[in-house]
């Protein structure tokens, strides 16, 4: 049995995302060196002994570096995820481990205040980058999105635009701010009479790399003077941050930014803790 080939196939039916793929083929290649036997009679104590030798081996060469322990449980769980698919999707068998999930640490994600935004996109020079900047912002876009849009993903009327194939293989509209609209449009009809269909190109046609993205806000961030790590990921935490902070429902900026789950919107929560603070008690009115 080619258990490689079979979860292959399995995840490419889910349509899983191809990160997710490569992840899982990671550990369970890694495994199957581990256990030579075949894969009819893997066990739950095979599995388990794999990833108590393997995470030891893993957290040694780990130390070594200036880590902390935050990624050795999320190494951890991302391998137990692969090695549970393997057991229970393809082979048809059971995998509850008394193995529990390693709690990771989550940090408060870092934002920049409207001001620091301001200032951020001022410093970008290039029409296209600082539009490409503006909007990733402006709807919050993760910079996979926001490089693979095309012309047919853009309603400038209705002002809504679309994320195709997103995180989880998932479609979903965003908003496009109104101050972008007349500078989007023009970009797209450069690109039409040049025949690129991307929103964003890069060179022969194709769309701006993430890496392309990355470097221009790192060369913004250092001419702005802003004293933060960002990234293209901090426009976004910055986006749910501020309609946060004026008023939107959680369950609305869950939809926005493509989240599953509630709860990975309810991190953003913490940006409304000063207005909790000025908020009276009903009990001061008794």
């Amino acid at each position: 049995m080619d258990i490689i080939e079979k979860m292959k196939k399995e995840m490419f039916r889910r349509k899983l995302s191809h990160k997710t793929i490569m992840t899982y083929m990671f550990y369970v290649k890694k495994f199957l060196l581990f256990c030579k036997k075949s894969p009819k009679k893997f066990s739950k104590k095979d599995c388990k002994e794999f990833l108590e030798k393997f995470m030891d081996k893993e957290f040694e060469w780990m130390k070594k570096r200036p880590i902390n322990d935050e990624i050795a449980g999320s190494t951890l769980n991302v391998a137990l995820n692969s090695l549970r698919f393997m057991m229970e999707e393809v082979l048809r068998k059971s995998m509850r481990l008394n193995i529990r999930y390693s709690k990771t640490p989550k940090a408060l994600p870092i934002y920049l205040t409207k001001d620091e935004v301001k200032r951020l996109i001022n410093s970008i020079s290039n029409y296209k980058h600082r539009i490409l900047t503006s909007l990733m912002y402006g709807a919050g876009l993760r910079v996979s999105e926001v490089v693979n849009l095309k012309h047919i993903d853009i309603g400038l009327e209705e002002g809504i635009g679309w994320v195709r194939k997103g995180k989880g293989n998932k479609d979903r509209p965003f908003i496009i701010p109104q101050c972008l609209k007349e500078d989007i449009k023009n970009v797209i009809r450069v690109n039409k009479r040049k025949s690129i269909y991307y929103v964003f190109p890069g060179r022969k046609g194709m769309h701006l790399s993430t890496r392309s993205v990355q470097m221009i806000l790192k060369k913004a961030s250092k001419i702005s003077g802003i004293n933060k790590n960002i990234h293209p990921h901090t426009l976004r935490h910055s986006f749910a941050t501020h309609i946060l902070e004026a008023g939107a429902d959680v369950t609305v900026v869950q939809s926005l930014l493509g989240h599953n789950e509630s709860r990975t919107t309810m991190g953003y929560i913490h940006t409304i803790k000063p207005k909790l603070i000025s908020v009276r008690s009903p009990l001061d009115d008794i």
